[in-house]
């Protein structure tokens, strides 16, 4: 394609993402700007340098710089906005938007200041020389293209002088910027509250416009159009699921589902309050049981009908569950994913977007096209995490960034936002503050444990009390170690004294799930379990159904665990390949509701959102939130009069010196344990039985108060990052802490040996894009192993491994095989991957 053709259909393309009426901060239509950056982001383009680099034209650039075009681009940009009446807000959002549209974004002003203010005789010597070259030879191209821009014949011409001739554009972009000399010294003027969003979206809509341009993605609405679900569908699976006019005085079963419809009524009459109030955040706080999920999208897609919004974003803490949600959301509206309708988008997912049209050529979209669609969530419904939804909000890589144009007026689900990082407290509000304030989106926090973020928010359950009243499944109990920690005493609980009562909570033929803090804690409270108790591993038996080549080793290890005569037992943790774990959750939920009791040992991975249910949990000591969310997978739906979940303080394993509750908790952050002690103690009343309401109410929401009052939790200068548009200090962030790790990719199965021999061929034969292809399908056969030092007992056990393709260069993944002789002294059919844990960072996530 053609430069000046590229850029028109850039430009083209930007109706197609950007509503028609959308303004920027100074009142002017935000299409119009970035149709303008779309039309002079690539004139450094038409250099006989860049020609040259591109074997278009013969010889080599002088040198390196004359060939970017971006810098170019970016003046330019910054010009045909200033000439057509804009702020100097939106003509330096341009000016760094086009500069970094292959980039990412940068600490604005240091950027600035590096670029137009900082003492440099030569910094312009190159775009200079390249306006130069294309006034000599392509001056009609450049011409038209400014004047398409502007509207002006004379543009180029009068941009040119003020670059060559007087250099009085490169001084009034500098005089924005006030220095020492030697650095920026003050806040310039134009970091409004709105600069940071609106750079933001200027670049992602520009940048996707420009990839999708560059793809071959046909130039149609049809495209970028997602499919709209209809909310009669899901009233009408509401409708088959439950009885409206269920009994609330009948049984069990009958009570839960008059409060879960009198809760979504009550959720529903709510709309309208909140659609007349002048917040765009509401909150939905029921408990466990009351079929939030359901809830939450019947009140996100009647928002969306109601004010007309785009689409539906649902995002949770963990990739864990994503699977789960997107399953739901998939059979409620009967869709496959390939129709717009739906895509989930996680680290683990190879997220793919179909779109409507009558032409079948045009509908075949390539799997490059289709992948870059399905991340820009162009679908009706994105189920994601917070990970890919909040840090395509602060500081992006360019890719991420092609998820902006989405999120305007859109609606967007937090489900379980208490998981968020407590040193994101602060940055997620003004984030969300973005989203509501500048893309008119609506946000929806919905959880049992409401963390209180947003405080201009309207709950949408008039009176939340109800309905942990009528839902109280669980009674608490603080165990004799706890009793010990909140005295002060250090003697934590042994895990064989531990083991010992599961045991005999096994032997009544209950079924129980402790939940550890972290793997090598879980690890030994497993051992010290099967020590105690005639079981069948779940593991052990999936691995060997699935090894045998069974067609469907869920259901054949279901089968082989009934038969058994022992105890079910399974343990979970991330050492476990992700494939594994969702379907060892999938036997587990098989097996209980046949009635088959299970006992499971496992980290915090099923903690919030997972849907299993157990009689008795056991917790290990935790913020309150935390043991809320852990109760939620106790009498799950009220199988019982009352489940049991047992607050307890585990002690360190062998070779740490700190309990896995302190260590994880409180050497890391804000110490929680002792603002635990005292939420506990508030509601306790010198009782160790206390009510499922008084925790789930009483103790989380003095627990939250503290956190705000005492602790001060979420970084001040994190939300700072996004006041001074520092988009580099931003990307730096991120939800998960970043540690050093490596991939074991771990094959078990035929085909699993079959995708690895695929992807190593792909390397030997240079086939990048099917290397990248088949890398994101290996991605749930991978374990991350943290390596925290190099002496490590991990570092030595991943790099006695082969690197994946045998490169040195793919040393973040190894290759572990269940054909060598190694497999045994590295994979355990219980518990994973096995390495000696000797940090407390060692947790799940």
């Amino acid at each position: 394609m053609l430069l000046f053709a590229h850029l028109k259909d850039v430009r083209d393309r930007i109706d197609m993402v950007v509503p028609e009426d959308t303004k920027t901060p100074d009142g002017m239509l935000l299409s119009g700007v970035i149709q303008r950056l779309a039309l002079v982001h690539d004139v450094g383009k038409a250099t006989t340098f860049f020609q040259q680099y591109i074997g278009e034209s013969p010889g080599k650039p002088r040198y390196e710089k004359l060939r970017y075009h971006a810098p170019l681009g970016s003046l330019a940009a910054y010009y045909v906005l200033d000439e057509t009446g804009h702020s100097t807000a939106t003509c330096l959002a341009g000016f760094v938007a086009v500069a970094k549209h292959h980039g990412r974004l940068p600490n604005v002003v240091e950027y600035l200041f590096n670029r137009t203010a900082r003492p440099d005789p030569e910094k312009w010597d190159p775009v200079k020389a390249q306006i130069s070259d294309i006034h000599e030879h392509a001056p009609k191209l450049v011409t038209a293209i400014f004047q398409e821009a502007t509207g002006d014949a004379d543009a180029w011409q009068n941009f040119a002088k003020a670059c060559v001739n007087d250099e009085s554009l490169f001084t009034e972009i500098a005089d924005h910027i006030t220095t020492n000399g030697e650095r920026p010294i003050t806040d310039p003027s134009f970091l409004t509250d709105e600069f940071y969003g609106l750079l933001l979206e200027c670049w992602g809509t520009l940048v996707l416009a420009d990839k999708t341009s560059a793809a071959g993605a046909p130039q149609s609405s049809t495209v970028y159009d997602g499919t709209t679900p209809k909310t009669t569908t899901l009233a009408e699976y509401i409708d088959e699921i439950e009885d409206p006019n269920a009994n609330p005085d009948g049984s069990q079963t009958e009570r839960l589902n008059y409060f879960r419809s009198r809760a979504r009524k009550d959720v529903l009459d709510s709309v309208s309050v909140f659609i007349e109030s002048e917040s765009n955040v509401a909150t939905i706080t029921l408990p466990t049981g009351m079929g939030k999920t359901l809830t939450g999208l019947n009140a996100a897609l009647e928002i969306r009908d109601r004010t007309d919004r785009d689409r539906i974003v649902y995002a949770l803490p963990f990739t864990s569950i994503i699977d789960q949600v997107g399953a739901e959301v998939q059979d409620i509206f009967d869709t496959d994913g390939t129709d717009g309708l739906l895509a989930l988008h996680h680290h683990l997912s190879d997220t793919r977007f179909g779109y409507r049209d009558s032409d079948d050529d045009v509908s075949d979209l390539n799997d490059d096209i289709a992948g870059m669609l399905g991340e820009s969530w162009r679908a009706g419904i994105m189920v994601t995490t917070f990970v890919q939804l909040f840090e395509s909000l602060a500081g992006p890589r360019n890719t991420q960034s092609m998820k902006i144009p989405a999120l305007r007026e859109s609606v967007v689900v937090l489900d379980e936002p208490q998981s968020l990082p407590l040193d994101w407290w602060k940055l997620v509000p003004r984030l969300v503050a973005v989203l509501t304030e500048q893309y008119d989106a609506t946000v929806i926090s919905m959880t049992a444990t409401q963390p209180e973020l947003f405080s201009d928010s309207v709950s949408l359950v008039s009176d939340p009390e109800q309905y942990f009243s009528a839902a109280e499944r669980v009674r608490y109990h603080l165990h004799d170690s706890v009793e010990r920690f909140l005295q002060g005493d250090e003697q934590a609980l042994e895990y064989d004294v531990a083991a010992a009562e599961i045991a005999d909570v096994a032997a009544s033929g209950e079924s129980l799930l402790a939940i550890c803090n972290t793997i090598d804690s879980a690890r030994k409270l497993a051992e010290a379990v099967t020590d105690r108790i005639q079981s069948v591993s779940v593991a052990e038996q999936y691995f060997a159904s699935l090894k045998s080549g069974s067609a469907d080793p869920v259901e054949d290890t279901v089968r082989q665990i009934i038969q058994s005569p022992k105890q079910a037992f399974v343990h979970l943790s991330t050492r476990l390949r992700p494939t594994d774990r969702l379907a060892l959750i999938r036997i587990i939920k098989k097996l209980r509701s046949a009635g088959y009791a299970v006992t499971a040992v496992t980290t915090q991975l099923v903690e919030a959102g997972v849907d299993i249910s157990f009689e008795n949990v056991y917790r290990d000591l935790a913020p309150v939130d935390s043991i809320v969310q852990a109760a939620g997978r106790c009498n799950r739906s009220f199988e019982h009069e009352r489940g049991d979940v047992t607050v307890w303080w585990l002690a360190q394993p062998a070779a740490q010196t700190h309990t896995p509750a302190v260590a994880v908790y409180d050497l890391q952050g804000p110490s929680l344990t002792p603002v635990t002690a005292k939420a506990l103690d508030s509601v306790r009343q010198g009782q160790t039985t206390l009510p499922g309401k008084s925790v789930a109410r009483t103790a989380v929401q003095n627990y939250y108060d503290r956190l705000h009052t005492e602790k001060n939790v979420g970084k001040e200068a994190y939300s700072a990052y996004v006041d001074t548009a520092d988009a580099e200090s931003l990307g730096r962030l991120s939800l998960i802490t970043q540690t050093k790790t490596v991939d074991v990719l771990i094959c078990v199965t035929e085909a699993d040996h079959e995708l690895v021999s695929s992807l190593e061929t792909a390397y030997e034969k240079y086939e990048f894009e099917e290397v990248k292809r088949l890398l994101t399908a290996t991605k749930p056969l991978r374990v991350s192993i943290p390596i925290y030092r190099d002496d490590s007992p991990e570092a030595d056990a991943v790099t006695s491994l082969r690197p994946l393709a045998d490169r040195e260069e793919e040393s973040q993944i190894r290759v572990l095989s269940a054909e060598t002789r190694a497999f045994e002294n590295y994979f355990d059919r219980s518990t994973g991957f096995v390495v000696t844990d000797r940090t407390v960072e060692d947790r799940f996530l």
